[in-house]
């Protein structure tokens, strides 16, 4: 799985015009699951990502997880993050996984996120979403598992 992660102030998903997720202090998690992903993927990025130490401590150093601070998440499917862009200038996007599998594999995320004691709110998986937010830093992370 790849995922993009942002710390943020606040995020915001719609669809239709319609809000379908938020999040204030904490993280903007776009997530792709990969072509050849197994079942454990998702809890192996969730264990990663609620660790990951990129909010600032006492002393002004990224040094506290979302965990720490009490933060909570938004977590958007975006199988963009697979793109090819080696050759041509129209990205392919084979790498990602068949949409039944990543949407399973989105979902099995949010939930593992969840597990790890972080609030979560999603997008619509497969729908045509409007993100906002809020960029801490900007702190931006790329990760994959």
């Amino acid at each position: 799985m790849r995922a993009l992660i942002q710390r943020v102030t606040q995020a915001t998903v719609h669809v239709d015009g319609g809000l379908v997720g938020a999040c204030g202090q904490g993280l903007l998690v776009l997530v792709c699951a990969m072509d050849g992903d197994t079942e454990d993927a998702p809890a192996k990025l969730a264990a990663k990502v609620a660790k990951l130490r990129i909010f600032k401590d006492e002393a002004g150093k990224m040094n506290r997880s979302v965990v720490d601070i009490g933060g909570s998440a938004l977590v958007v499917s975006q199988f963009t993050l697979a793109a090819d862009t080696r050759s041509g200038n129209r990205p392919g996007f084979s790498a990602a996984a068949a949409p039944d599998t990543g949407e399973r594999l989105y979902l099995a995320f949010a939930d593992a996120l969840r597990a790890q004691g972080v609030p979560v709110e999603t997008g619509r998986f497969g729908a045509d979403m409007q993100v906002g937010l809020v960029n801490d830093g900007p702190v931006t992370i790329w990760m994959d598992i």
